[in-house]
């Protein structure tokens, strides 16, 4: 029996476990990212193991989330992170080089290569056929001190695209066509495999935008073929040297399989509040728009601007919208300045916001009351664009760039003539805002500059053998980690201050949250179906620890947090019956028993005292794991395991 694309890579890249569906196996990461959100703690992380330099082949510091610097804790944040690059052997990506994402994928993406980054959307790189996951700061701190990165093994998923896309027709759409078959449950535990012909059709930066926003999915990651595409696109950024084919055996077994007939395909749209609410923009109407804003690690490559360009082109933006427009990277800004292209999306009236993230993450640009936004993002969340009374839908830039003419939205295939334009055979490449690190044996020069902003990593103690607390929350299916760890302008400054940042804990679900928690000492989470999907931030683990989560109890959880919760120390456990989380309400008092012996078993016993019911839950986690919840937290296993 052969073997997929993922399984390739993984077998390269395997430290222990066997490579059985729903076992533990533990992979050598090759490289690791971070961003300036996430980063700050990761930093912290990693200087709390005392290792001196980074182990891994590449890592990569980037500054694209907190670029708005409406005080000093962001530049506080940045001058930290660039002081430990400079010493530990970290690549440090300037602010306004770009956004992590595309920045990588331009830059230092390699097919065959296994990547971590601390943002859900590190899948992107999967578009040139590396093995990309996103994961906790906690774990990329860990495996940029060499240690192993530890997932659950996947299945496997194969999407056979068939044909070709029609005109105005893009990637964007197919990505929410698969959103619609799968949603945002559907991925969870799999890895999506793209095969068949359609995929010749497809540049790189058209399959980034697909993995990309497969972490939408819940999938632990999402991959295409390295092929001549990919030679063709790394040959082009001056990384030929990079290229290796790699594709699945013909006689590769998957798990599930799905086929999409890209000539069937139209324009589409994801409806507010959640990225699998998929409509045909034919079936939505001609809804008033309000704001456009083009950009993200989805849709800001130069082929996405250069279509937005020429869509523009001798076109003035309608004067109910405001159009803005971020490129992804320093590199696609460059190239569109240096053609017609920034002309014609300037003299448009669209707005040029910096090589950032930006408003995708709440960033400014926050739409008007009531308003109807337009985002060629991957997340349209309830308030995450910081205006909780707004209908974000996610489109393509095709669409988007109609819409902001038009005033409404459009479907783009009522442009007419086919919009056609031509990428270049070689980009510019100037790579002076990637500062390299300081030499090994110059490191012990370099000092590590810390803000008053900056708090240590919270003490966590290790865990009791019995729990007893009362239910500080309840909430409802889907629950995401912006529910969780709200983003935006006004709380992600406090990102490397946990004490501070716990003030904005479930605010948008409960305002009190906080207050009950510190009040109540210690306590429960109760939840329901895909507990923590969206964001790889580790806050929305770290914070609740912090203040006095010991257990979330759930129906299901996504990936990426419940590895986090792990490793803040918080224990996350799934009812047996479902039909139990009716049972239980906020407030109500709980004891957890026998929790050592139970982390061996898998098997908790639950004991609600306001209703004296009893109810089964369960918590599968491997040796490690069960060592990490023992100790605490994994930075407190990492210290006593230093070998691992």
């Amino acid at each position: 029996m052969g073997y997929t694309i993922g399984q390739k890579i993984i077998k390269e890249h395997l430290v222990s476990g066997n490579m059985k569906t729903g076992e533990t196996v533990a992979l050598k990461i090759d490289q690791t990212l971070t961003q300036d959100a996430t980063g700050t703690m990761a930093y912290l992380e990693f200087e709390a193991m005392n290792i001196p330099r980074v182990k891994t082949e590449l890592s990569v510091a980037y500054i694209d989330h907190n670029t708005l610097q409406t005080g000093f804790e962001n530049a506080d944040d940045h001058r930290f992170i660039q002081s430990v690059a400079k010493k530990r052997g970290v690549v440090f990506s300037k602010p306004g080089n770009g956004i992590c994402h595309q920045v990588h994928l331009e830059r230092f993406a390699i097919p065959g290569k296994t990547l971590i980054g601390s943002d859900s959307h590190t899948p992107t790189a999967g578009g040139m056929g590396m093995l990309a996951m996103g994961a906790g700061g906690l774990d990329v701190a860990v495996a940029m001190g060499g240690g192993a990165y530890y997932i659950t093994m996947p299945k496997f998923v194969r999407i056979t695209l068939k044909n070709s896309l029609s005109s105005f027709v893009s990637a964007k759409d197919i990505i929410l066509e698969v959103l619609r078959i799968l949603t945002v449950k559907g991925g969870v535990g799999k890895i999506i495999e793209y095969a068949g012909d359609g995929v010749k059709s497809l540049s790189v930066p058209e399959r980034a935008t697909i993995t990309n926003m497969g972490a939408e999915l819940g999938a632990t990651t999402s991959i295409f073929p390295s092929d001549e595409n990919t030679r063709q696109f790394l040959k082009a950024q001056g990384r030929e040297e990079d290229y290796m084919p790699l594709s699945a055996d013909e006689d590769a077994v998957y798990d599930e399989e799905i086929e999409i007939d890209l000539s069937k395909l139209e324009p589409m749209a994801a409806c507010p509040h959640m990225p699998d609410k998929v409509k045909k923009i034919s079936e939505l109407g001609k809804l008033k728009v309000d704001q456009v804003l083009i950009g993200s690690c989805t849709n800001s490559s130069l082929a996405d601007l250069l279509t937005v360009s020429e869509i523009l082109k001798n076109k003035t933006v309608h004067s109910s919208v405001s159009l803005g427009i971020s490129p992804g990277s320093k590199q696609v800004l460059t190239m569109l300045s240096e053609t017609q292209a920034l002309k014609n999306i300037i003299d448009s009236g669209a707005r040029i916001l910096e090589c950032a993230c930006g408003p995708c993450i709440g960033m400014g640009q926050s739409p008007s009351t009531d308003a109807i936004s337009l985002r060629t993002f991957n997340r349209n969340f309830y308030g995450r664009s910081g205006t909780q009374s707004a209908q974000i839908y996610l489109v393509s830039p095709q669409t988007a760039a109609a819409s902001a003419i038009n005033g409404y939205l459009t479907d783009p295939r009522t442009l007419g003539e086919e919009v056609k334009i031509n990428l270049p055979t070689q980009f510019v490449i100037n790579d002076n805002l990637l500062e390299q690190p300081a030499p090994a044996d110059k490191a012990d020069e370099i000092e590590v500059i810390y803000g008053p902003n900056i708090k240590p990593f919270p003490d966590n103690e290790p865990l009791s053998d019995e729990i007893q607390a009362k239910v500080s929350l309840k909430v409802e299916d889907d629950i995401t980690t912006d529910h969780i760890m709200p983003a935006g302008a006004r709380v992600l400054p406090y990102r490397s201050n946990i004490p501070k940042i716990s003030e904005f804990c479930f605010e948008n679900v409960d305002p009190d949250f906080s207050k009950n928690c510190t009040a109540l000492g210690e306590s429960f989470v109760v939840a329901g179906l895909n507990y923590g999907q969206g964001s790889s931030r580790e806050h929305a683990a770290l914070v609740p620890k912090y203040l006095g989560v010991k257990a979330v109890i759930a129906k299901s959880f996504a990936r990426i947090h419940a590895a986090n919760l792990v490793n803040a120390g918080i224990i996350p456990l799934t009812f047996k019956n479902e039909k139990d989380y009716d049972k239980i309400s906020k407030g109500d008092l709980l004891v957890l028993t026998s929790v050592f012996e139970s982390l061996k078993t898998g098997d908790f016993r639950l004991i609600n005292k306001t209703t004296n019911e009893e109810y089964e839950l369960v918590g599968k986690f491997d040796k490690r794991q069960q060592e990490i919840l023992r100790a605490g937290d994994l930075l407190k296993y990492t210290g006593a395991n230093k070998d691992e």
